[in-house]
């Protein structure tokens, strides 16, 4: 692939780089031209990191399609949770919000398996009818994600406020563990349980070319390209960060709105990949997707996050809200359900997306 034509492909990186030029040496213009011309600033950065990340999610789903799954997804979903993270660390160093880390979590977990679960189960079962899936992933998937969330967002509230350090140290300790396990598992003897065998069907005249183009696509040039997209995607957040809370200070705004917005960009690319998965009769990447996001951003930003809280001596309010621990309750009790027999439908992906407004709701209210 000649240069010209990687630069054309990349676009969408190539504005973000420059956008993140103009908004850098303009962001004192911006200020002194009130919170209105902040607050659209910012917009226009999240519309500009979401078409970045799309890019980067576009180079991970091409080394995906490479080594199949479940080290595709693996790929996918660590690509999204790389610039959570990335955001949210910007982020914190500009906002006092204690909660911000946290409200993020939260609003993934929302997000993936009530959003993008509940619309792909949805929109899937209209077309296809029941869609098939291996049932062992969602389990393990549902297990681990109640325990890593109960250990590092509801059990806090019951830490006196002199031990933090002890627990946060602990609570690292135990999402790594966690991780290091399911990496195994997911990799190694365990794979199938992340995986589906489809029926081969014969690909439409249309679809070959995409196919040949990933087969042929260098992956040390997707690898650069995401490398790349994260640095600029960082480089965006940084403004935007800057601008959005000069854009809402004093606007009575809900106070997780920031958190929604951080999650809503690191599950923009998923949400595309999983409705055209699911479009296609291919519900096991829905699942990996949807539930292999919602637990690498509890299991790999909560260590990251706790650790520079360590660092920095000032403690995150991890403990969940009472709304949000019914929520997530609600959400892991009714996912165990649905997810339980190796076929998901209509009726099913309409109960999560009915949770997904309901969060919404909450959120628009405050709570």
């Amino acid at each position: 692939m000649g240069l010209l034509s990687l630069l054309k492909l990349e676009r969408f990186l190539i504005l973000g780089l420059a956008a993140g030029f103009v908004a850098y040496s303009a962001e004192h213009s911006l200020h002194a031209a009130g919170k209105t011309a902040s607050l659209i600033a910012a917009v226009i950065l999240i519309g500009i990191i979401i078409l970045a990340s799309t890019r980067v999610a576009h180079h991970a789903e091409m080394l995906a399609h490479k080594v199949g799954d479940p080290y595709g997804t693996m790929i996918l979903t660590l690509s999204a949770v790389a610039v959570e993270v990335l955001i949210l660390a910007i982020m914190m160093g500009n906002t006092t919000s204690p909660t911000l880390v946290r409200d993020t979590i939260y609003a993934a977990v929302m997000l993936d398996i009530n959003g993008i679960l509940g619309l792909a189960a949805l929109l899937g079962g209209l077309r296809h009818g029941e869609q098939p899936y291996n049932d062992d992933s969602s389990r393990t998937y549902s297990v681990m994600i109640l325990t890593a969330m109960g250990i590092s967002m509801i059990v806090p509230e019951f830490i006196p406020g002199d031990r933090w350090h002890y627990y946060s140290a602990f609570t690292i300790c135990a999402m790594i563990a966690l991780y290091a396990v399911f990496l195994k598992m997911q990799v190694g003897p365990h794979s199938y349980f992340f995986s589906y065998s489809y029926p081969r069907a014969k690909p439409a005249t249309g679809s070959q070319k995409p196919q040949e183009e990933a087969e042929h696509q260098s992956a040390a040039i997707s690898i650069g390209v995401i490398l790349v997209g994260v640095l600029i995607i960082g480089f965006l957040a940084e403004s935007m960060s800057t601008l959005m809370n000069a854009g809402l200070e004093g606007s009575g705004a809900p106070l997780t709105l920031m958190a929604v917005v951080v999650a809503a960009i690191s599950a923009a690319p998923e949400i595309l990949t999983a409705l055209r998965a699911a479009l296609r009769n291919r519900m096991q990447s829905v699942v990996n997707i949807a539930m292999g996001a919602s637990l690498s951003t509890v299991i790999l930003t909560v260590p990251v996050m706790e650790s520079i809280a360590l660092y920095s001596g000032q403690p995150f309010v991890m403990a969940m809200t009472p709304v949000q621990t019914v929520m997530v309750a609600i959400t892991l009790v009714v996912a165990a359900i649905n997810l339980n027999d190796g076929q998901t439908n209509a009726i099913e992906g309409m109960t999560h997306f009915v949770l997904f407004a309901t969060f919404v709701m909450l959120t628009a209210l405050g709570l």
